[in-house]
């Protein structure tokens, strides 16, 4: 059987976030990184850091729920970020992308955003989404040797009842299929457009998984 760790931050039950599950701030999880999360070695973390390494650990997927905050992902889960996928963990000088420490995990960025997907495209408003997503899915998940996966995007603050409806049944769909039918997104394309290693453009703004 397949595990996946689902890394949620959303405040209101009611969201459509919470589809997903109840997760960091149902956990009251402390968001700031500090000499407290040591307990003498650097391989001794907090008691709280180290539950959540061992979920990761156990994952074979692990999907980050949240909604978009300023192109970005909420404090509380940055701060998960910071304290949890740290060093010696998560990657150390030798171990990094290609061959890093979680080359064989997946992983995908599931999202609500306040604005329609024409927003973000190339010649949207907002610009090319796959420009905000480099940090998040190179710079942390790459760069620990996930196989990251295209990210899941929901604009929904204007959708009604059964739009909403529907994108939860799409992405159940494609959640069921997502350990034997998905390739890393940067196998046959550049993972945004900050970076290509020669490959070509995303399709669709890489934002769907077909």
């Amino acid at each position: 059987m397949k595990t996946a760790l689902i890394v949620y931050a959303q405040q209101s039950p009611a969201s459509f976030n919470a589809a997903a599950l109840s997760g960091l701030y149902a956990m009251n999880f402390k968001a700031s990184a500090t000499a407290d999360d040591i307990k003498g070695d650097l391989k001794n973390p907090d008691d709280d850091i180290a539950e959540e390494q061992h979920k990761v650990e156990q994952a074979e997927l692990v999907i980050f729920q949240f909604p978009l905050y300023w192109f970005s992902i909420p404090a509380i889960m940055k701060g998960w970020i910071d304290r949890v996928l740290t060093q010696g963990f998560a990657f150390t000088l030798q171990k990094m992308y290609d061959n890093g420490i979680f080359k064989d995990k997946k992983a995908i960025l599931s999202f609500t955003t306040g604005g329609t997907e024409s927003m973000f495209q190339p010649d949207g408003i907002h610009g090319d989404f796959n420009v905000a997503l480099w940090p998040l899915q190179n710079g942390v998940l790459r760069f620990c040797g996930f196989q990251v996966l295209a990210p899941r995007s929901s604009g929904v603050q204007h959708s009604p009842p059964d739009v909403r409806n529907a994108m939860l049944d799409a992405w159940q769909e494609r959640l069921n299929g997502v350990f034997v039918k998905e390739k890393y997104a940067s196998e046959s394309h550049g993972i945004t457009t900050a970076q290509h290693l020669g490959k070509p453009l995303p399709p669709d703004n890489q934002t769907k998984a077909k």
